[in-house]
């Protein structure tokens, strides 16, 4: 009989638990809904930020905020989290995720891509991560959308990225400390990077208003053939420029000790088709830096200028091409630099795009804003140059993108007709070096022959040399 009647209660308080659980979760069911359908998203993701907040104080916990964007620039340790993480998230790890196709994907030897589809965090999901076998970490990744007002009276949408990284308190100096768990993502990160790296070409959003992330440069995978290898360039130039860029990656620290920024500049000029473009293309192959191309005309003022500056990241170019034709005097429709301003219309002084704000950042005080920095300047007509440009010091090399030479002409032959010598070589370097022709006008009679028939493109060749007017001064 007792027994019976321990197993009746037993039953009985089951039952009341059951129902409880069952009308909690009614409750709740119903609070979510009316949530939902009457307080707005950011007021929601607000409470529950301040409930977690005193939670996490009461059991002992620190939270960190990692902003994608502090002001203008970038958050280094952002973009090192959303790295690490893409490799330690797994579909059992999380249970909403994102997944997309990094497009920083490395090339294989034979040129095919290896499979860079990556996991990430949907908004408000956590994943947890240890570090020396005790510490625990959790983020938890958050987005909101807010709006900017703009002076003609609309607004701009813009998104606010963050990762929230919690643990407990007495492991702070373990996380943001030396060689702590900070630390480590920045280094797994910078190895993730240096695996996947393929060179970007970013160009800047000709409205403004467009962007809503922050970031007014657009990048799209920088696949250009260029390398040293086959650039058709004077071998001796080509040479220096090589031992130039490698001595500047190789000392950080003397750039440091001298009190000069860690960046170099250069000066590329010569007539059209002489390859200044093809060698940008080449240095960022090289160096495995991004490009940054910067078209002045799209720029309103300074301070335009130097927010978009201020946006590009370490380790990239920064190109200025043809800087001698970045607005057309009204006068008489050349192509001129303008020393005063760049950009032709109607604003008043204090809105107006200066060489002076261009050069402050070239070696001005906001030089120093960042590192490994690379600013190539190219031009066809070097003496239409303003004389600020050109000053001792100012780009470091003056790189003189000649007419073809006998040894880019060789280059050229190895590249198009696969050969290295020919009898025909020594009546081709006699001309080549009498006339004026671009590389560009060489590559282009040695494609207009299949390769195997070689004979028939070097005379084709010596026919263009041959109809060319001889040069007041020789190419060598």
């Amino acid at each position: 009989s007792i027994m019976v009647r321990s197993t009746k209660d037993v039953w009985s308080l089951l039952t009341s638990i059951t129902t409880i659980i069952i009308v909690v979760q009614t409750v709740l069911y119903e609070i979510k809904r009316i949530s939902e359908q009457f307080i707005p998203k950011q007021v929601r993701e607000r409470i529950l930020w301040i409930v977690n907040s005193l939670v996490n104080i009461g059991f002992g916990v620190t939270t960190l905020s990692i902003d994608e964007f502090d002001d203008y620039l970038g958050n280094e340790i952002y973009k090192a989290s959303a790295t690490y993480l893409s490799t330690i998230i797994t579909p059992s790890s999380c249970q909403n995720l994102k997944v997309f196709m990094n497009t920083n994907f490395k090339r294989t030897t034979k040129g095919s891509e290896k499979n860079m589809m990556s996991l990430t965090l949907e908004n408000g999901e956590k994943i947890r991560d240890v570090f020396n076998g005790s510490i625990v970490v959790v983020w938890e990744f958050i987005a909101t959308t807010s709006t900017s007002p703009l002076k003609n009276g609309s607004s701009k949408s813009i998104v606010n990225r963050t990762f929230k990284l919690s643990f407990k308190k007495k492991y702070l100096e373990n996380v943001v400390g030396v060689g702590g768990y900070l630390s480590y993502v920045l280094e797994k990160a910078k190895a993730i990077n240096e695996e996947r790296k393929v060179v970007q070409l970013f160009y800047k959003l000709h409205d403004d208003y467009h962007y809503t992330d922050g970031n007014p440069w657009l990048g799209i995978d920088f696949d250009h053939p260029s390398t040293f290898q086959t650039l058709a360039m004077d071998e001796g130039v080509k040479e220096e420029l090589i031992l130039d860029l490698e001595r500047f990656l190789d000392r950080k620290e003397f750039y440091k000790s001298v009190g000069k920024a860690w960046k170099r500049g250069y000066l590329l000029y010569g007539p059209p088709g002489t390859g200044k473009s093809s060698l940008i293309a080449a240095m960022a192959n090289y160096l495995k830096f991004d490009i940054y191309d910067l078209q002045l005309s799209t720029i309103r003022k300074d301070s335009n200028l130097r927010n978009l500056l201020l946006s590009t990241s370490n380790r990239s170019i920064l190109v200025v091409e043809d800087i001698d034709c970045s607005t057309t005097t009204n006068s008489d429709q050349r192509l001129c630099m303008q020393p005063t301003n760049y950009y032709s219309r109607n604003y008043n002084d204090k809105n107006e795009l200066t060489l002076s704000g261009l050069l402050n950042f070239i070696d001005g005080l906001w030089s120093n804003c960042g590192d490994e920095r690379i600013i190539v300047f190219t031009t066809n007509h070097k003496e239409r140059l303003d004389p600020a440009l050109l000053r001792p010091g100012r780009m470091d090399m003056h790189i003189n993108m000649s007419y073809c030479t006998y040894s880019a002409f060789k280059t050229l032959a190895l590249n198009y007709l696969h050969i290295q010598n020919h009898y025909l070589f020594q009546q081709i370097q006699n001309k080549i070096n009498q006339v004026n022709v671009t590389p560009a006008e060489v590559a282009e009679e040695l494609m207009r022959t299949h390769h195997d028939d070689v004979d028939q493109a070097l005379q084709r060749l010596l026919l263009t040399l041959n109809s060319k007017p001889t040069s007041s001064s020789s190419n060598n």
